[in-house]
């Protein structure tokens, strides 16, 4: 009968079993950990009760439950599962039941049989944390768990003794380090039949950016501080405040909220638009957003060597200045495009269908109205062309006292009366409408552009930054041969925003706070390494992709490689990896103890004279065999091994007997088979 330990009794005293179990369980816990932010709180709390459990009967060493508690832990799993995923299949109702189902069998932990269960199920359980996230901190956490894993199993393995942990944590590490050249060939080698994991999943985070805009949106995404993507230039980058890059274009208002305009019956028409100035070759790196379109930089012609290319994706550049897609951008992607921050983008003799970018709901936002016709009925604007009239609107914002923030607070119906007459506070969001509003008001088509403005400087490889909190809105006015016209109003108050792009600072976590507070150079210092890291792991690992394995073939010498070439590398890899391991093999074989070999050839010498000599014999015992067996012809060798005896286990550094013994042994041994060995005795 056991008794529960009024007290821990430390590490070093629990039994071996406890000790190992509890390593065990403590690794179990580790690999799940991360799943509990995915699924529901109940798997969560199930599962670490039953770990808490199982850890509570290894340390008291209290007897395992039968199999009916189990039974019914399981049932009541399968029922909350239905409850919570309305299924049994499917991603996250079927990595719960494997939490579950893994949890449980440590419940059965009597038999070594057991254990393998519970490890290969943890090996799996590690490779669903890539149905989340594909990050280069996933995978260092994925590697520890199976370091982990791989100690708990060999220390299963090792029946005899108390094995410390590090020992099997130190042969768990070699084990994986000598499948780590397979590994990477894989990887390199093994044919791509899509993306890397070609998960719809790796864009259900934050989505930045939507085809929608109220006031107060684009200040929610500019508290994020997520990366959108990153951008990286042939050369010299452009200057911060011609780094526009263009989302949705928002065209419809209903007096709240900002909508794309909807397709008209005929094909869309590509984008009439002129380009000037030098071109900035540059490279993308575009994390998933969920939107049909790439956020380019203005402005990315449809033309040659300038425009994006997508293997298996079908883009198009429409008459918005907008490189749309054929579905969602659910994955990592990245391209190469050329543009020109110079350009002027038409139609420029007539606007098809201006009425729609003119359209104001009627009754909303009335006092903005009346203010835009009075300005527009003054004396000095009543034949001005747009490009005055959006001057005398930016002049108003600069000098009636507006504020940049990004806590402008809530905003009824009539919004920009709001913000134009009473609050003047806002963010860009604010100023875009507002600016937009006024000159439909005054008869100039005007439209709201969302996207992303200015990027944070190169990091160690080229790669600026360009974070969901650089998400921006802006204005174009159509004007007659000019055609759009970018006005970016925020400019007028907060110049800073867009010459040296810097956006308002979002909130800062509770660990970026605390290092903010004590070293604000450290914290941004660690962020941007780490990101650098980060990107480094997404353009080696998470962007390797067919074409770069064909590039690779192309490196070693194939014209035109195929996935067949692929095939053929990859099994001659694999054959030349077979043969070095053989050869490792063979000669780790052969660097075995020096004493074994010699003994194994002594062995091998008394047998073939017809000696009983065998391998657990020691040299005293195989000289006592050999005067048996052999009688006064035998002394000789019966002495040679007596003197390997002495030189074995005497005083000394115990090395291998010289040549000289073993010329003797070997010549006693050649006299006594002449005369027929122990036969002859």
């Amino acid at each position: 009968m056991s008794t529960t330990p009024a007290h821990w009794p430390g590490w070093g005293k629990l039994p071996r079993d406890a000790r190992d179990t509890l390593f065990q369980l403590a690794v179990i816990g580790w690999t799940v950990l991360p799943h509990l932010g995915h699924l529901a709180w109940w798997c969560g709390a199930i599962t670490m009760l039953v770990l808490f459990w199982r850890g509570w009967l290894a340390v008291t060493g209290g007897a395992l439950p039968g199999r009916w508690p189990v039974i019914t832990l399981l049932f009541i799993a399968t029922g909350l599962t239905v409850w919570t995923e309305r299924t049994l299949l499917g991603k996250d109702a079927g990595v719960t039941m494997l939490v579950v189902l893994m949890s449980l069998k440590t419940l059965e932990l009597r038999a070594r049989r057991d254990a393998l269960v519970v490890f290969f199920l943890g090996f799996f359980l590690v490779l669903t944390h890539c149905l989340y996230s594909q990050s280069l901190l996933t995978a260092l956490w994925m590697g520890l768990c199976t370091w982990g894993l791989l100690s708990a199993q060999v220390l299963a393995s090792m029946p005899v003794g108390r094995p410390p942990l590090r020992r099997a944590g130190a042969v768990a590490a070699r084990s994986a380090l000598l499948g780590l050249p397979l590994m990477v060939l894989l990887f390199v080698l093994f044919p791509r039949l899509g993306p890397l994991w070609g998960l719809p999943q790796d864009g259900l985070g934050r989505t930045g950016l939507s085809g929608t805009l109220r006031m107060g949106g684009v200040a929610e995404i500019a508290n994020d501080d997520s990366i959108a993507f990153r951008v990286r230039f042939n050369g010299a980058p452009p200057r911060p405040e011609t780094l526009y890059f263009r989302g949705p274009v928002l065209t419809q208002f209903d007096g709240i909220e900002w909508r794309q305009r909807r397709p008209a019956a005929e094909a869309r028409l590509a984008a009439e638009l002129r380009t000037f100035g030098p071109g900035f070759g540059y490279e993308l790196a575009l994390e998933p957003n969920r939107l049909p379109l790439l956020p380019m930089l203005e402005a990315t012609p449809d033309l040659p060597g300038a425009a994006p290319r997508l293997p298996g994706w079908t883009l198009a550049l429409n008459d918005e200045l907008q490189w749309s897609t054929d579905r969602l951008v659910t994955e990592r992607l990245q391209w190469r495009a050329t543009a020109w921050t110079g350009f002027a983008l038409g139609p420029f003799a007539q606007l098809p269908r201006p009425d729609e970018h003119l359209h104001l709901p009627s009754g909303s936002n009335p006092r903005a109205q009346a203010w835009a016709r009075a300005l527009r009925n003054q004396p000095a604007l009543a034949h001005a062309e747009p490009a005055a009239l959006a001057q005398a609107v930016l002049a108003h914002i600069r000098e009636a006292g507006f504020g940049y923030t990004l806590a402008p607070g809530t905003y009824g119906r009539d919004g920009v009366d709001e913000f134009w007459f009473e609050r003047r506070e806002g963010f860009c969001e604010h100023f875009a409408a507002s600016f937009v509003v006024m000159m439909r008001a005054m008869g100039v088509p005007a439209r709201i552009v969302t996207g992303y403005q200015g990027a944070e400087a190169p990091d160690a490889d080229g790669w600026m930054i360009v974070r969901q909190s650089h998400a921006h809105a802006w204005a174009e006015y159509w004007q007659a041969g000019k055609g759009w016209r970018r006005t970016d109003p925020t400019a007028a108050v907060a110049p800073e925003r867009v010459q040296r792009s810097l956006p308002l600072a979002p909130r800062a976590g509770f660990v970026r706070g605390a290092l903010n507070s004590m070293s604000p150079a450290l914290a941004e210092q660690l962020r941007r390494a780490w990101e650098l890291l980060d990107n480094r792991w997404n353009q080696w690992v998470m962007n390797y992709s067919r074409s770069r394995q064909f590039d690779l073939l192309e490196a070693l010498g194939f014209t035109a490689p195929s996935v067949e070439d692929l095939a053929k590398t990859l099994i001659g890899a694999l054959s030349l990896l077979s043969l070095a391991g053989a050869g490792w093999a063979w000669w780790d074989r052969h660097r075995q103890d020096p004493w074994l070999r010699l003994r194994q050839r002594i062995i091998v010498a008394l047998t073939a004279l017809g000696i009983d000599a065998r391998p657990h014999h020691p040299p005293l015992g195989l000289a006592a065999a050999v005067r048996q067996a052999l009688g006064p012809s035998g002394e000789t060798l019966a002495q040679c091994l007596e003197a390997l005896d002495r030189c074995r286990h005497g005083r000394g550094d115990r090395r291998l007997p010289g040549p000289a013994w073993r010329r003797g042994f070997e010549r006693e041994v050649r006299r006594l088979r002449r005369h027929g060995g122990a036969h002859s005795g």
